[in-house]
């Protein structure tokens, strides 16, 4: 140890120089508080970040809130418009029903009309076939009678006008 202390040896220079040295940089430069006060910007810097990072976290909570509420609203909106289609649904359904019946019974009530139309078109045929072939019988025996009694011409002239009042 009395070799480090020694004057004479290089050792003892070296360590005085760098004793000199870093008193120089401790008082001089004041590189202590140059590095505390780094450590405190640097400390700082991390703690303004995770104050942003904690802020928008809260904000981030905040949106998830409000976007779990308008899904929510926006589920009942749907729930609302699909039991109202639903309704509509029903409505359209039963007025189309009644629509059908409505023209079914329309379509009934044509066809038996048009039905009760030829059956009294056809009856009047028949009547009136059945007056005009009595009257041509009536005709043919009035004239087969009158032929064999004889002739005479207001007979002749009666049965011309029934024949005409018949038809």
């Amino acid at each position: 140890m009395s070799e480090i202390l020694n004057p004479m040896e290089a050792e003892f220079w070296v360590g005085i120089g760098l004793l000199i040295f870093l008193g120089i940089v401790a008082f001089i430069a004041k590189a202590p508080q140059a590095i505390a006060a780094q450590l405190d910007a640097r400390t700082a810097s991390i703690q303004a970040d995770l104050d942003e990072a904690a802020r928008i976290r809260a904000e981030a909570e905040r949106l998830l809130e409000t976007l779990k509420i308008e899904r929510a609203q926006a589920d009942r909106q749907a729930r609302d418009m699909l039991a109202a289609a639903e309704d509509q649904v029903r409505l359209f359904e039963a007025d189309a029903r009644a629509k059908l019946e409505e023209s079914l019974a329309r379509r009934q009530q044509m066809s038996e009309r048009k039905i009760a139309n030829a059956e009294a078109q056809a009856q009047a045929e028949v009547k009136a076939a059945a007056a005009d072939l009595a009257t041509r019988l009536a005709e043919q025996v009035l004239s087969s009678r009158i032929a064999a009694s004889g002739k005479d011409p207001l007979i002749d002239k009666a049965i011309s006008q029934i024949s005409a009042k018949l038809q």
